[in-house]
């Protein structure tokens, strides 16, 4: 068997947890709720917590210097394969318009595809795993298997049903619900894997009130929140992405640009409700990447409109060629947003003089400035 990510910290949180499964279920089947795996796993294994990122990977593991995507599932599993949730396509599900099935499998493959090679360029990934807990009656079962992207030259149809397009490759087998706009992989529990027995506590409840002066004590402790506020990619006038300014400010006229040339528009809800967020205009602060890459960034233009990096090409290369993918001269749509699932960027603010940059989800500026 293959030498697994896990280590004897994880499987004891992973034991205990489950022995808790009383307090939330009288099955005897562990229940393991999806947040609470992902949690256990970063914490006992030092991975980067990417839950709440939205993207391809739940958590970035380093082995040696080179970072380890990680797809973490759990799942009920009394057989030997189970079928479970990969992907969501609810703003991109309009353009799988094909009547030919075949080439509407390759559209969701595709889009599949471009979600993983997205992750893969904003962490630095080149190397990813899906680790699985499968739960059956007093036993996890822990298992890896590559993440791999759908070969889309073989993709054959399988029994479709009104309601569901069924496909596979060369690797696995895939479902594509219609009206959830969901993607589905199967997932075959190896031969070898590693098993972990599990006794559940018949009486937790009494644990909790052992725990109370320990919650009292935690209760005390204020963990520090970072400021953070979301920037769209688009105008939000007209919600597309203008052809001659903010991602595409290098197609703008009136003199020679570089292709590089681009900024991050700073809408006036932003400037008008968090003032005191970035420094004063034109002064420069350090801009992190979630693949640790520091940019020189500041705030530009009258009235603090954009913001930009220096040299110019640093947020380019994050945002067109990193982010989006886009080739040199070729201009950044509200589709290619929405095939990334990424319209927006948030930016936490560190100290007066550090920040951060991350990827949001498709929607998250409207959500952030309560349109939605």
């Amino acid at each position: 068997m293959q030498e697994l990510n896990i280590n004897s910290e994880y499987v004891e949180l992973l034991k205990i947890m489950s022995s808790l499964s009383g307090l939330f279920s009288d099955n005897s089947v562990p229940y393991l709720y999806y947040r609470n795996a992902e949690n256990l796993f970063c914490y006992a294994l030092g991975a980067r917590n990417l839950s709440r990122d939205d993207t391809a990977f739940d958590a970035l593991l380093d082995v040696n210097g080179n970072n380890i995507g990680i797809g973490l599932k759990t799942f009920i599993c009394t057989g030997d394969t189970s079928t479970e949730k990969v992907a969501e396509f609810n703003h991109l599900s309009s353009t799988f318009n094909s009547e030919d099935l075949e080439e509407l499998a390759r559209m969701v493959a595709n889009a599949r595809n471009e979600r993983i090679l997205f992750a893969q360029r904003i962490y630095n990934v080149k190397n990813a795993i899906y680790h699985l807990v499968s739960r059956k009656e007093n036993e996890l079962r822990i298992f890896e298997e590559n993440y791999d992207l759908i070969n889309l030259d073989k993709i054959k149809l399988g029994r479709c049903t009104k309601s569901s397009l069924v496909f596979q490759d060369d690797k696995h087998n895939y479902s594509y619900n219609y009206s959830k706009s969901t993607l589905f992989k199967k997932f075959q529990i190896p031969d070898k894997y590693h098993s972990i027995p599990v006794e559940i506590i018949s009486e937790p409840y009494k644990l909790l009130i052992n725990l109370k002066s320990i919650l009292e004590m935690e209760s005390k402790i204020q963990s520090h929140q970072y400021e953070k506020i979301v920037l769209p990619l688009y105008s939000t006038r007209d919600d597309n992405v203008p052809e001659c300014s903010g991602l595409n400010q290098w197609n703008a006229s009136g003199r020679r640009r570089s292709l590089d040339e681009v900024y991050i528009p700073i809408p006036a809800f932003i400037r008008n409700n968090y003032p005191g967020f970035f420094p004063a205009r034109d002064q420069p602060f350090n801009l992190t990447t979630p693949d640790g890459k520091i940019l020189n960034a500041k705030v530009c233009q009258e009235n603090g409109k954009a913001l930009m990096t220096n040299p110019n090409s640093a947020l380019a290369d994050w945002l067109l060629r990193q982010l989006l993918n886009l080739k040199e001269g070729e201009l950044a749509t509200m589709l290619r947003l929405q095939l990334m699932d990424c319209d927006s960027v948030i930016i936490t603010k560190i100290s007066d003089n550090e920040y951060r940059i991350d990827k949001a989800k498709f929607g998250a500026y409207k959500r952030f400035s309560g349109q939605l």
